[in-house]
């Protein structure tokens, strides 16, 4: 069951796992690759976190990313790998289970928005962030936790809007993974995708925040934004996205273009295998379940998500791809429980005949 809930300062998706009967809410060798308009965020309706005894589960968390300039002049794209957060944090990591950290940035208008989010992201969610302190994860903990997370996307934002360096028509999307433990909060302002395999089966983490969301239509409409051949205000693809403040209203006023991200939380479970992590260029030429497939086959070839993530992105630039690509490939199975390959060995086996053999054989070939 999806309950979605939506108010003009943030919306929420939550998850409801059926069989556990849970809500959810995803490690950091850091790998960092090339690439708020107001800080209140709130729900109308509490999260609540029933957990059972399959709590026990914690995923084994492993990551690998690609990146392709495509056919543009250059990758605004940027991303951010972080499988490890206690030891990229060091002292300020106080939670009780491990965490793991993943985002995309899809920069437009130039590549200095997206590199300079990318640059202080951790600042932005980490360091400089009021994040919850607790020896337990439990329902109040998650949920200051997503208040914290989606304040670093307004305070991103609000640092873009004041970075002389960055012009005020370049802007970003962005898409955040957090896995703590179990929980996995995956929050996004644009049109990025995270997708997760269940079983071999694609499940969609995160919605696309375009003009022709009709659900994005009516939130920009009721703000006085217009939709015009498919652009916001007939000049922007996205819907929601940090920095673009020539498009903004304002500080502090509600504005049709929006950084406030839509947040949704889950709990993992054994038959999640992995996660993708995507900028549009991938998911405008593929579909989530031809994307799982690609990076499923080769998780069960050699078991390497950098491998799996870079055939991903090669399958891309094979289809009538128009954009810069990068992917993440986020794995929580432990290799000792992946699935086994079988051997592509021959069916049939090669053996000498002796000369005996060989003389009865050509003589009964002869009488033939």
């Amino acid at each position: 069951m999806i309950v979605k809930k939506s108010s003009t300062t943030m919306n929420t998706m939550v998850v409801v796992d059926a069989e556990i009967l849970s809500v959810s809410v995803d490690s950091v060798s850091i790998d960092i690759s090339r690439s708020d308009s107001g800080v209140r965020c709130s729900t109308s309706t509490p999260t609540t976190i029933i957990d059972s005894a399959r709590s026990k589960f914690i995923p084994a968390v492993r990551s690998g990313s690609y990146t392709d300039i495509g056919p543009r002049r250059s990758n605004e794209d940027e991303h951010i790998r972080v499988d490890d957060l206690s030891a990229q944090l060091g002292s300020l990591y106080n939670w009780p289970l491990p965490g793991a950290f993943y985002a995309v940035f899809d920069g437009h208008g130039g590549a200095d928005a997206a590199a300079y989010v990318r640059t202080n992201a951790m600042r932005f969610f980490f360091e400089d962030a009021d994040l919850p302190q607790a020896s337990v994860v439990d329902q109040e903990f998650m949920e200051e936790l997503e208040s914290s997370h989606c304040r670093a996307f307004l305070k991103a934002d609000r640092a873009l809007a004041d970075e002389c360096r960055v012009n005020a028509a370049c802007g970003t999307t962005a898409i955040t993974a957090l896995v703590l433990g179990r929980h996995l909060v995956v929050a996004n302002a644009g049109d990025c995708r995270a997708v997760l395999c269940r079983k071999g089966v694609a499940v969609q983490l995160s919605q696309d925040h375009r003009p022709t969301s009709l659900v994005e239509r009516q939130r920009v409409e009721n703000l006085g934004g217009i939709i015009e051949y498919g652009f916001l205000n007939g000049d922007l693809a996205v819907t929601r996205a940090l920095g673009d403040w020539y498009m903004k209203l304002p500080f502090g006023s509600a504005s049709p273009l929006t950084a406030e991200p839509e947040v949704k939380q889950m709990l993992l479970t054994e038959d999640d295998e992995f996660m993708i992590i995507g900028c549009d260029g991938i998911w405008d030429v593929m579909s989530n379940q031809e994307a799982v497939n690609v990076v499923r086959r080769e998780l069960r070839l050699h078991n390497d998500p950098q491998e799996s993530a870079k055939e991903l992105v090669n399958h891309a630039l094979c289809r009538d791809v128009d954009d810069n690509l990068t992917a993440i490939v986020v794995c929580f199975a432990s290799p000792d429980h992946r699935d086994s390959v079988p051997s592509q060995r021959p069916r049939f086996r090669c053996c000498s005949l002796s000369e005996e053999a060989r003389k009865k054989l050509q003589s009964l070939l002869g009488s033939n």
